[in-house]
């Protein structure tokens, strides 16, 4: 008589799920009580709901302790969206982003506050850093970085005039989608922006060299018409795709697959240490023979890891420039302070613009 296990059935496999589940769910919402309780400790000192260094070290552990055979990305995506929603509980986050929304900027800002936040498409970039700077959100989401275009002038001249800071990156994969309802042989006209159609130009003269390519003034907008229209496609997210119900005929038609957007984080609060961060300035140096290079010394002397330099004109007098200059480390590590108070010494002006967690790319 042998003594083996008999193999588990689909409907005992289910039933074990169905357990698992409302275990989970007890789980959570124990987890939200005590998230509950936290916001209301945070509204007695007049706290801050949103703290990303508190939500990098909690996906940190995360991976850290993740057995599989979920990958580390899903289990990042699915407490992304818990987190999200226990933080609406303690307090509803308001997001100010430039627009319209089912973009890649709406997109950069549910990949840090997650469906639950609650999202306001605005028109530029200097409308965002208004939108915070006047209390009207609690937070805004600017590009200021591509891998093919360099830095966002918008966004990085508006750090010249503002007091707000960086307190935390993503860096989003941009891929580019052809949506349609309807086969690819049966599109006659495409839809989008002017640089989408200039990112595809190799891909759409190879599989729709005779299809009508129409401008519009977002990727947004072209999904929405596509999806009135026979015949017709957009070039879009997939976040598109969803809000206006059309299908995905072709993902990632880019002819440059490795086209990133970098996104900041900006508030009117500093973000701690996490022990893996980036810290971001702002220079403006003296009009004299070895200016940059006095600059550079101390951060080279201290062995700072530099991760990004630009220049910018200061817009307050002809051919004078200002640095933005990305490190790796906090503020306030030993080492990164000393430096700095070396550095400002150089400077006629120098501008912590944030200290934040090391981001991580995300498709």
């Amino acid at each position: 008589m042998s003594s083996e296990t008999p193999p588990e059935t689909l409907d005992t496999l289910r039933a074990k799920i169905d357990g698992l589940d409302h275990e989970i769910l007890r789980l959570l919402n124990e987890r939200a009580q005590c998230a509950v309780e936290i916001g209301q400790i945070k509204q007695s000192q007049n706290a801050v709901c949103y703290v990303p260094e508190r939500e990098k070290l909690i996906f940190d552990r995360l991976r850290n302790r993740n057995p599989g055979p979920l990958p580390d990305a899903a289990v990042k995506a699915i407490y992304r969206e818990v987190i999200s929603a226990i933080r609406a509980l303690e307090k509803p986050v308001d997001v100010a982003f430039l627009g319209p929304r089912d973009t890649f900027s709406h997109m950069a800002a549910l990949r840090i506050f997650g469906a639950h936040g609650q999202y306001h498409p605005v028109a530029t970039v200097d409308d965002i850093f208004t939108e915070v700077e006047r209390k009207r959100v609690d937070y805004g989401v600017v590009p200021v970085e591509t891998s093919m275009g360099g830095g966002v002038s918008d966004t990085l001249d508006r750090f010249v005039s503002s007091e707000l800071k960086i307190i935390n990156e993503v860096m989003l994969h941009i891929k580019q989608n052809l949506l349609a309802n309807c086969p690819l042989d049966d599109v006659k006209k495409v839809y989008s922006k002017a640089q989408p159609f200039v990112q595809c130009r190799m891909w759409i003269k190879a599989n729709l060299p005779n299809a009508e390519l129409v401008e519009t003034p977002s990727t947004a907008e072209a999904a929405r018409i596509a999806a009135g229209e026979p015949g017709a496609a957009a070039i879009a997210s997939v976040l598109a795709a969803e809000t206006y119900g059309l299908g995905v005929l072709v993902k990632g038609i880019e002819d440059v697959p490795h086209n990133f957007t970098r996104f900041f984080v900006i508030a009117r609060q500093m973000a701690k240490p996490t022990g893996h961060d980036k810290t971001s300035i702002l220079c403006a140096i003296k009009d004299r023979p070895g200016a940059l290079f006095d600059l550079l010394t101390p951060l080279a002397s201290g062995k700072i890891n530099l991760t990004r330099i630009e220049s910018r004109p200061s817009r307050k007098r002809a051919w004078e420039y200002v640095f933005f200059i990305d490190l790796l480390g906090h503020a306030d590590d030993p080492d990164i302070k000393e430096a700095l108070e070396t550095v400002s010494h150089h400077c006629k002006e120098l501008k912590v613009l944030g200290s934040f967690p090391h981001g991580e790319l995300e498709e």
